[in-house]
């Protein structure tokens, strides 16, 4: 292999534990690669603390494992998904995951088409049973939402409601639909619990999606992957896509419409004949998970400015956006209660 001849840092979550580093590597040659190191569990504490528990959310060797598994690359890549070719290498502090550089256009910049074909693929891939794995997560949904520290008292503190940044921008109603959706958490998370089974990626969203020039959808980032509800990776990937400003929330509506009408298509596609509306139910319930977004947001509403996806934004805009997805979500759950 030819010598390194500069790194470029990509964009990932600073705050995971696991995750040393993300590095667009550039070789002599010419050639790149994506490297990953991760870092093996030490003492730490948070809601992104790294774990030596094969079932946990944030398991910090699992995306090796996923790397590895053959049998999971054929199923994604029958369903026009891609996972990128890669070699593994475990050190003492950790691991190196050495990946193929995939080109092409990134979620980020998807139009609505792109956005229904990712949505069809994984309706594709998600309906064919997968072969059980020690080292996939369980109980995703309801750890990962759940075991943060949030100001929950600020849903009802009436003067974080009257910050200038709220007030100007959140929608009539949003307050009374989040503290209904807070009150009803634990009943969310019973639903999407209940509802059919599926091997999830549970971090779909627009970064962690390419589309090659040849159509193949390459998915990223599997440290959380493991056993979800059939739909919620779409109950992610929709408002997560206006929560970073990658999509606007005037346009939230028709994205779930879409990416919703174009899984069930890819469902039926592999051969699956459930029910629907469980798959309605899940992407709707399963946005229980921003319970704790909003409360957050109200204690950064005074901040003097402010982030998506750990890039500076206009604050004004970056919170109409997301009020606007906010009550999308909260309206969206609990008529999947009602």
């Amino acid at each position: 292999m030819s010598a390194e001849t500069g790194t470029t840092t990509l964009r990932h979550n600073p705050l995971n534990a696991v995750t040393a580093t993300v590095e667009r590597v550039t070789y002599a040659d010419g050639r790149t690669l994506v490297r990953k190191v991760l870092r093996r569990p030490v003492a730490s504490t948070g809601p992104w603390a790294a774990s030596e528990d094969p079932r946990h959310w944030n398991y910090w060797r699992r995306e090796l494992e996923v790397y590895r598994d053959d049998e999971l690359r054929k199923q994604l890549a029958d369903a026009g998904l891609v996972l990128p070719a890669a070699d593994v290498t475990e050190h003492a502090d950790g691991a190196t995951i050495t990946m193929e550089d995939i080109q092409g256009t990134p979620g980020t910049r998807f139009s609505l088409a792109e956005h229904a074909g990712l949505a069809r693929a994984c309706g594709r891939w998600q309906a064919r049973p997968a072969g059980e794995r020690w080292w996939t997560s369980t109980g995703f949904l309801r750890d990962y939402s759940t075991t943060r520290e949030v100001p929950w008292e600020l849903v009802d503190d009436d003067a974080a409601w009257q910050q200038p940044l709220v007030a100007e921008t959140w929608p009539p109603g949003l307050r009374a639909a989040w503290t209904q959706l807070v009150a009803h958490r634990n009943d969310l998370l019973d639903l999407v619990g209940r509802l059919p089974r599926a091997r999830c990626h549970l971090d779909l969203w627009v970064s962690n999606v390419i589309q090659r020039p040849t159509g193949e959808l390459a998915l990223l980032d599997w440290a959380f992957t493991g056993d979800g509800s059939l739909g919620e990776d779409l109950g992610n990937h929709i408002p997560d896509a206006v929560f970073d400003l990658f999509w606007p929330a005037e346009r939230l509506p028709e994205l779930a419409e879409t990416c919703v009408d174009n899984y069930l298509d890819g469902l039926r596609e592999a051969g699956w004949r459930g029910d629907p509306d469980d798959v309605r139910f899940a992407v709707m319930a399963s946005g229980v998970k921003y319970a704790w977004l909003l409360p957050g947001l109200l204690a950064q509403a005074s901040d003097i400015s402010h982030h998506a996806y750990h890039q500076q934004a206009d604050s004004h805009h970056l919170f109409h956006q997301r009020g606007q997805a906010l009550r999308f979500v909260a309206d969206r759950a609990l008529r999947a209660l009602s």
